[in-house]
């Protein structure tokens, strides 16, 4: 399941395999064998990739399925998969928004 998980975020953010390895600064084979499911990566290594693609690890693992949720206080909004690294910011920086307004009352 981790496989696939990695496999679909490196395509949504348009990376290779490479250039995501470097990125992480892991060896290019041994994220490979990540993504085919051949090697586990550890735990730290499954942190550092959550936190690079703001995943929870719950979503890595395969144990839910949306990918991306926001901590807002103590509440999360789960946000639907298609939605761009963009549109997520511009999502947060008006969630931020409401709570300032709601302060200002």
């Amino acid at each position: 399941m981790i496989g696939e998980r990695l496999f679909n975020l490196r395509k949504d953010r348009g990376m290779t395999q490479k250039e995501l390895a470097e990125a992480l600064f892991i060896n290019y084979r041994t994220y490979s064998g990540y993504e085919r499911n051949e090697i586990e990566a550890s735990d730290d290594v499954k942190i550092q990739i959550a936190k690079f693609f703001n995943v929870s690890l719950d979503y890595l693992l395969g144990l839910i399925d949306e990918p991306r949720p926001i901590k807002s206080g103590n509440e999360y909004i789960r946000l639907p998969r298609p939605l761009s690294d963009a549109a997520r910011k511009e999502l947060e920086q008006f969630i931020n928004y409401l709570f300032s307004k709601e302060k200002s009352k």
